[in-house]
């Protein structure tokens, strides 16, 4: 195995995917950003994930991204290529081209199949055993229906390259039992921004964060603090960092994400242009309502 958990780091930003007026790839912007993304305190990258409308963009494109964000951040962070779907053979081979580009995967549970827990785990270990590099599970239960449970996760920690877990399920008693059942270097890094200070309380090692691409620094010093032991610092801004985490991803919404995280990225002037179908805009009220909070926050930097 080529690299393991700690590589990764603490803080990982799963980046949106810029588009320009024509809704082609904007690969010069996708260069930018993975750089701001840095800049402002990211550990690694992960490169056409769900966040990154991975669904809408064909090989060719997921294949020259890697590349672009690969180049663009050599040697400053790791990039983690978001290769697979609901078909395993096509993940397998998707994982396969972008071995040369990318330091690991996020494997996310396959969406609209809705296997038995036994299918998830041949899935991923099939997928796993097909690299030396390392991967990362996905459990998100609202956008794939299927919850991937404890057991299986902890199963699944078994396979070497199978390194940790972005759990976005927001059951604690869930994610307790991954932390407890799994070996010592199995990290279990949040999957939603409003959990990181409890996973981590809990003994979570971070967070695949979508708000850090715009408040990346206060998350890393929420993250060091709570690491450290400061658990008052990391609670303190837990919840200043709360609302915004809130608003990008509100329970009930005439949008999905990353129509949030795309709309308050362009209103900090940041530009990563619109969404793809089936993905739309964020409404005029939203968008309004979004820069009043944005406004409260020291934001980052280009």
């Amino acid at each position: 195995m080529t690299g393991s958990a700690d590589d990764f780091g603490r803080l990982i930003t799963a980046m949106v995917t810029p588009f320009d007026e024509d809704e082609a790839l904007d690969y010069q912007q996708a260069g930018r950003l993975a750089q701001r993304l840095v800049k402002n305190g990211t550990d690694s990258i992960v490169v056409s994930g769900t966040t990154g409308e991975s669904p809408t963009l064909s090989t060719e494109e997921k294949i020259r991204l890697f590349r672009t964000v690969r180049d663009a951040v050599a040697g400053q962070a790791k990039v983690i290529g978001g290769t697979t779907n609901y078909n395993t053979r096509e993940s397998i081979e998707l994982t396969e081209e972008a071995a040369a580009y990318v330091d690991g995967y996020l494997l996310v549970v396959p969406y609209y199949n809705n296997p038995p827990q036994e299918g998830l785990y041949r899935h991923f270990r099939a997928i796993a055993e097909s690299t030396d590099q390392p991967c990362i599970l996905y459990n998100v239960p609202t956008r794939t229906v299927r919850n991937m449970e404890a057991d299986t996760v902890v199963r699944l920690s078994e396979v070497p390259n199978i390194v940790g877990v972005k759990e976005a399920s927001g059951d604690y008693e869930q994610i307790s039992s991954i932390i407890s059942g799994t070996p010592g270097d199995f990290r279990v890094w949040s999957g939603n921004d409003q959990d990181t200070f409890g996973i981590m309380c809990l003994g979570g090692y971070g967070v695949v964060s979508v708000a850090s691409h715009v408040t990346g620094r206060l998350i890393k010093q929420m993250i060091e603090a709570t690491a450290n032991g400061d658990t008052a610092e990391g609670a303190r801004l837990h919840h200043h960092l709360l609302p915004l985490a809130k608003a990008l991803f509100p329970p009930v919404s005439p949008v999905a994400s990353p129509s949030s995280i795309k709309s308050a990225l362009n209103l900090s002037g940041f530009n990563v242009g619109g969404l793809r179908l089936p993905l739309i805009e964020l409404p005029p009220d939203a968008q309004a309502s979004l820069k009043t909070l944005l406004d409260e926050y020291a934001l980052d930097e280009d």
